[in-house]
């Protein structure tokens, strides 16, 4: 799903940023014609994603790599699982293992945890979203492992749809001539989001006509309200201090989309080890 150049240059420059020149330890202790058998392991339960970026980190090292997947992309693995196997130069297994873990564990991480929000909202009618809150060259992956964990993605720059946010309603002087001024220079494939606060936003938001409306920050009860007064005229998202723990009350609310930052800005890595088979 992801461009290859895209992935390809990103671990060239993560090898880049990691060996410089020269990995002092790998190059001057192993020989350059020596081969090794290597394979993932799962340390924990979850969600495996990245798993072909991960590889890909090798394939560029060694293009004579080989590789066996026991899972790929998507699938729930459990700790002590074998994820994948590889046969290559020792060098080029060495150089890579931290930079295909790194990229393996972080997406894993997202997925599992995308996964553990969907699971807790299951039964309601609203999906689990991601943001913009993705660390920089990294949106695309981060993105495409909250798809791998069951969530959905928001928009992937500020050029996919118009959301006006509050410091925007401060600027401009109000949401009602913020969206009519963003009609008029808009083109008609552009959707229109407002971000508010209160019910009387809501309000507003809803009589010029919004496309999506953010309930940000609004507790269960006032989002149950905003929904009834919403009767379905708009898409609705609850955002802001959405926690696992609250997550399914804000879903039995009836909004349409819950999005976190979370996914993506502070989640926890995946456990997963690389090791070296000495046994063949």
């Amino acid at each position: 799903m992801i461009l290859q150049f895209y992935v390809d240059d990103l671990i060239k420059s993560a090898l880049l940023e990691d060996i410089n020149y020269i990995d002092s330890t790998t190059d001057l202790l192993i020989d350059e014609n020596e081969i090794s058998n290597a394979y993932f392991i799962a340390k924990d339960d979850g969600v495996i994603s990245g798993l072909d970026v991960a590889i890909r980190v090798f394939e560029l090292l060694d293009n004579e790599v080989k590789t066996t997947k026991y899972f790929k992309d998507g699938d729930v693995v459990s700790k002590g699982d074998k994820i994948a196997d590889f046969m290559g130069k020792t060098r080029a297994l060495l150089k890579g293992e931290r930079t295909a873990l790194n990229i393996l564990q972080h997406m894993s991480g997202i997925s599992t945890y995308t996964s553990h929000c969907v699971e807790l909202i299951k039964g309601t009618a609203a999906s689990i979203a991601d943001t913009r809150k993705t660390l920089p060259g990294l949106r695309a992956l981060q993105k495409y492992a909250v798809m791998m964990g069951g969530g959905k993605n928001h928009r992937y720059n500020l050029s996919d749809a118009a959301m006006i946010k509050d410091n925007h309603i401060e600027a401009y002087g109000s949401i009602t001539g913020a969206v009519n001024a963003l009609r008029q220079k808009a083109g008609h494939m552009l959707k229109i989001e407002v971000e508010t606060r209160n019910l009387d936003e809501l309000r507003e938001a809803l009589q010029v006509k919004a496309d999506v409306i953010m309930l940000d920050n609004m507790d269960c009860d006032t989002m149950r309200m905003a929904v009834k007064i919403n009767n379905s005229q708009a898409k609705l998202e609850a955002s802001g201090n959405i926690t696992m723990d609250n997550i399914r009350q804000v879903a039995q609310t009836g909004v349409d989309i819950i999005s976190l930052g979370a996914l993506t800005h502070s989640v926890k890595a995946f456990d997963i080890s690389m090791r070296i088979d000495s046994s063949k």
